[in-house]
């Protein structure tokens, strides 16, 4: 179910719109349309669809739209044209027409927002600065003030709820705007570069445990990043954005095999794929390995057996080579290290490459039961090496 659906939405900074609309629809760019009206056009003709529990990461370079686009979802930033529509119970509210009391409801019930600088009030302690927006809401102040208690548990912030935000880290300080943004208990998290003035280390930590929070609380979720591995790490939709555009939306995976366009493919190039390619998109299938009396042949010294699609036995030079099925619960370390891993077919590829770290052999990967392809050194090499690239592939 869509909570936020962004209809052909124009955002235009200046007070010559209806010389800059029709500018846009000719074709102009933003660098002519500055100067021929002065204004400034911050997002053009965006179309996105965010369900339910979804995280969409919003990303490109300084100035492509993302911030502005994002905005536009509370109303912070106004629509010249087109429709952003947030879930209000069970109808959809147009936020580029909500009147003033409409716009405060929609804020303190429906959207709250995760800043950069943290904007937390140094007068109050952290436990007031969780439950400022409750008080905003008319809540009671014993209940606000436990509700922020749990929430502040949630972050592993408990301990220091009566100290002043000057006295906590810059990571706890960002930990202490989730918290805040989560107690209100609203349908539509919006995160505007969150995490990128942290140290990479504390960064990561807090990417981590935003994932976690999401997996307990299944909000819906867009963020707005500039950092690509951050965006793959995070999300399950991935928009990127290119002067006022959006230029490709698709799921993280798809991002990386499938860039949509030369600066698509630029941005992917030096990201790391073991945080987001699967096993299925690095496969060597069934269908492109040899058979011989009855058996597909891996390589020189190996080959295996099927029986109704299911994997029957390997065979090695020295004779069969055991088999052993993994789950993310396996300790590998405790299997032998001659031994050929079965693995669903979409294992992370982090998970494929420590598998294989133990093992002398290949993994075997299965869907719904059956066989459908083989993961070996060739296949992580190409992956490493940025190989698998569609573009590529296609001009090859």
């Amino acid at each position: 179910m869509a909570v936020v659906t962004i209809e052909n939405v124009d955002i235009v900074f200046g007070d010559n719109k209806a010389k800059t609309l029709p500018l846009m629809d000719k074709g102009h760019s933003r660098d002519e349309i500055l100067g021929i009206t002065g204004d400034v056009v911050g997002v053009q003709n965006a179309n996105i669809e965010v369900n339910e529990g979804e995280i969409c990461v919003l990303m490109g370079l300084s100035g492509s739209g993302k911030s502005t686009l994002l905005r536009a979802v509370n109303g912070l930033n106004k629509i010249a044209r087109g429709r952003c529509l947030v879930r209000d119970g069970d109808k959809m509210v147009d936020m580029a027409k909500c009147d003033e009391t409409k716009l405060r409801h929609m804020r303190t019930h429906r959207v709250s927002m995760v800043f950069q600088s943290f904007a937390l009030m140094p007068w109050l302690t952290v436990l007031e600065n969780v439950a400022f927006g409750l008080e905003m809401q008319g809540m009671p102040k014993a209940e606000r003030l436990e509700k922020a208690r749990e929430q502040l548990k949630m972050v592993s912030l408990d301990k220091w709820a009566d100290k002043k935000p000057d006295e906590l880290s810059g990571g706890m300080r960002q930990r202490v705007g989730l918290a805040r943004a989560f107690v209100m208990d609203t349908d539509v998290l919006l995160m505007d570069e969150p995490f990128s003035a942290l140290d990479p280390l504390i960064r990561s930590q807090l990417q981590d445990e935003l994932i976690e929070l999401q997996k307990r609380l299944n909000k819906t979720i867009i963020f707005v990043s500039h950092d690509l591995d951050e965006a793959l790490k995070i999300g399950s939709k991935i928009a990127i954005m290119e002067s006022a555009r959006i230029i490709q939306e698709d799921a993280p995976e798809q991002i990386v095999l499938n860039p949509a366009t030369e600066y698509v493919e630029r941005f992917v190039a030096h990201t790391n794929p073991l945080n987001v390619l699967r096993g299925q998109s690095l496969m060597t299938p069934l269908a492109d390995l040899a058979v011989k009396d009855g058996k597909i042949i891996i390589s020189d010294d190996i080959s295996m057996t099927l029986e109704n699609g299911k994997l029957t036995s390997v065979q090695g030079s020295q004779g069969e080579i055991p088999t052993a099925r993994w789950t993310p619960e396996t300790i590998i370390a405790n299997v032998s290290d001659n031994t050929v891993f079965i693995v669903p077919a979409n294992i992370a590829m982090r998970d494929a490459v420590e598998i294989r770290y133990h093992s002398n052999h290949l993994l075997v990967l299965e869907e719904a039961g059956q066989c459908i392809g083989i993961l070996n050194d060739h296949n992580f090499y190409h992956a490493l090496l940025g190989k698998h690239f569609g573009r590529e592939e296609a001009a090859a």
